[in-house]
């Protein structure tokens, strides 16, 4: 009975041994700063709907509050305005580029007393160098840049992760903005 008490304690400690040394061979792995597997820019344009440009327009106002209506945003940091987009994207800056897919989704500007938005969206590629989609979800301060997630995909970008810095590259009233999307995939496929 001894013997097997001996045994049991010593497969039982090889266990937990084995167990605590693979705990930290993954926190080897993971020190330092990880390197992104893919990295790519891309642009995209958003006109909205001001009543007047429907045939330009690649964005409208769903959803407004009392004092605000539907073609033009809303004051208070357009607080309560929902806007649903898609828009073209680009490799390049120019609004006439030949678009490689769509960015589709939404952001709503969820703050009263300072200019912020959230937003939910994908890009859907139609090139023959991307396919698939990536989607993108996080608060956006609108900042000179900031970060919001990535938090999945499909096709080319099965169960991407990652982030995405937007920089705000140029904007016309109210009516028209360009974003600069620096995506940084860490999980890739």
């Amino acid at each position: 009975m001894g013997a097997t008490r001996v045994i049991e304690t010593l497969v039982l400690s090889l266990l937990l041994f084995l167990s605590g040394s693979s705990a930290t061979q993954r926190k080897k792995t993971r020190a330092g700063p990880r390197m992104p597997c893919k990295q790519m820019v891309f642009y995209f344009h958003d006109i909205l709907y001001n009543g007047e440009n429907a045939k330009n327009a690649t964005s409208a106002i769903v959803g407004a509050p009392a004092w605000g209506n539907r073609t033009i945003l809303a004051g208070q940091n357009h607080f309560g305005n929902v806007v649903v987009f898609d828009d073209p994207i680009t490799l390049d800056n120019n609004l006439h580029s030949i678009p490689v897919g769509r960015a589709q989704g939404f952001y709503l500007y969820d703050r009263k007393d300072y200019f912020t938005a959230w937003l939910g969206f994908s890009f859907f590629f139609n090139s023959t160098q991307h396919g698939g989609s990536i989607t993108f979800a996080g608060a956006d301060p609108l900042n000179k840049t900031r970060d919001i997630s990535v938090i999945g995909g499909t096709g080319d970008f099965f169960m991407a992760r990652g982030i995405a810095t937007l920089m705000t590259d140029a904007v016309e009233g109210d009516v028209y903005f360009r974003l600069q999307v620096y995506i940084k995939l860490f999980e890739c496929w």
